[in-house]
């Protein structure tokens, strides 16, 4: 297992994922075998991707693919085009993870099987729904026993979704610090004390969380078979352990966010567009996607507010990363997916300022924004008034780091005789003498080469479509 094993795949002794030739693939160990060849001969494997909920696989067992020691088979799961994490989901998006999951253990349950971890790292968003992507998370069922995964989904998804509907919607990005998923014991200090009359909640939180500090230091705490003094608990039936999951699933039903009116989220109901320059913005924004004369399969849309001008690209491109620092923003644009016959955006909250770091052990369990940014081309319309203003970036850095990250760059200028920058600038002294479309242009220069450009109707922004001078080098020298 240390052949070349993905850093976020050490903790299952049943196998693990690692790369070939930038394609994923996930090698069972021998110690599962068993439980492998039984999970698939069930049936189960079969009904859970025919219903979606679980991502298919190939066995390319007999292929030349390399495999490390004690491998038993090696698998090849669908693609996933961009990996994202729960702390950068909307709240939506952390519950449709939460239902999956419940689903997918009552179906398990009705086949003999359970999952024996419950992680929100196994969920991952395809064509705008989550899917469960750990095959080897589905051990046989046995009479009488618990459920061992039961205090890992309180803190993965039970936890921070009371957070974010009781407390405040922010509380979610707790999942970047806690990378095992919240402690119940700092929710239940957290939650407010009316949360106490919720059944569910003084149940699955509260209660769970006494008991943890109660027995904290016996083996599996509150999923254990055994008290604080090694006495056997009273076995749990299966009937009883599906009772918990539906306790469970109406726990997380009965969370509820409303998306509260904000600057960002009601963005194009109070831009200063109007609807003519509004279309026109539109239609280059096409013509320069349209222009591009190389595959776009991963668009990132930074700053995206509700996806508008994802949408477009989405008609152009394999993916859009639609990401946006307003959770209100992303909630919406998630929520609009489920109205819409296009399902290849990928909404995500998204710092640009704070972007997802690298987290868990060694800094390489979860992959940074940075590590996984790579794409064909960026979207950044009026994105960079924000960064370069409100947040002192120098201009020269935000061409660095888009440049980096995509070969491609559609973006918007906006100067300071715009009203959006007027604002901006009443709260604070202007000391930012490059910024103009001169200085503009200088400072990507040195990192692009400028396609095209033109002025957006009606108004005093400019839209330019750029070439990455950093990816364009790193091409031709890997050819």
């Amino acid at each position: 297992m240390t052949f070349d094993a993905l850093p976020s795949s050490f903790r299952d002794p049943s196998g693990f994922v690692f790369a070939e030739n930038r394609r994923i693939y996930r090698q069972v160990n021998k110690s599962f075998s068993e439980n492998f060849d039984q999970f698939i001969a069930s049936g189960l494997y079969k009904i859970l991707v025919a219903k979606g909920y679980l991502i298919a696989h190939e066995d390319v067992t007999a292929s030349s693919v390399k495999r490390g020691p004690d491998c038993y088979r090696v698998l090849a799961p669908e693609i996933v085009p961009y990996i994202s994490y729960p702390y950068e989901w909307s709240f939506s998006q952390l519950k449709d993870a939460a239902m999956l999951t419940l689903r997918i253990q009552t179906i398990a349950l009705q086949h003999g099987y359970i999952l024996k971890d419950a992680s929100a790292y196994n969920v991952q968003f395809v064509n705008g729904k989550p899917v469960f992507i750990d095959t080897l998370s589905f051990e046989p069922y046995i009479e009488g026993t618990p459920w061992v995964a039961y205090r890992q989904f309180c803190q993965h998804f039970l936890a921070p979704l009371a957070l974010m509907a009781r407390v405040d919607v922010g509380l979610g990005k707790l999942l970047v610090t806690y990378i095992d998923g919240i402690p119940l014991s700092l929710v239940s200090n957290l939650l407010p004390l009316t949360t106490r009359l919720s059944y569910s909640l003084q149940t699955h939180i509260h209660l769970h969380a006494k008991m943890q500090d109660t027995y904290a230091d016996a083996a599996g705490s509150s999923t254990s078979s055994k008290n604080s003094d090694g006495k056997n608990q009273r076995q749990l039936s299966k009937t009883g352990l599906q009772a918990i999951v539906e306790s469970l699933a109406s726990a997380i039903q009965s969370q509820q966010w409303t998306p509260p009116q904000t600057e960002w989220g009601d963005y194009y109901d109070n831009t200063n567009y109007t609807d003519g320059s509004t279309d026109e913005k539109r239609r280059l924004v096409e013509e320069y996607l349209v222009s591009i004369d190389s595959p776009l399969n991963v668009v990132h849309d930074l700053g995206a507010n509700t996806g508008e001008f994802s949408r477009i690209a989405g008609k152009h491109a394999g993916l859009v990363v639609s990401q946006d620092i307003d959770p209100v923003a992303v909630e919406r644009n998630y929520r609009r997916l489920s109205t819409e016959t296009c399902k290849n955006i990928l909404p995500l909250l998204q710092d640009l300022y704070a972007p997802s770091p690298a987290i868990g052990w060694g800094n390489e369990e979860r992959d940074s924004f940075r590590q996984r940014g790579q794409c064909d081309a960026i979207m950044a319309l009026a994105l960079v008034h924000h960064l370069a203003i409100s947040n002192n970036t120098p201009l020269g850095h935000i061409a660095a780091l888009f440049a980096e990250l995509a070969q491609w760059l559609v973006i918007e200028f906006v100067p300071k005789s715009d009203s959006q920058v007027e604002r901006l600038l009443k709260t604070r002294e202007d000391v930012f003498p490059h910024y103009n479309r001169q200085g503009f242009e200088e400072a990507f220069s040195k990192y692009f080469t400028l396609i095209k450009d033109q002025a957006v109707a009606g108004s005093e922004r400019r839209l330019y479509l750029m070439r990455s001078l950093i990816s364009a080098k790193t091409s031709s020298g890997g050819a």
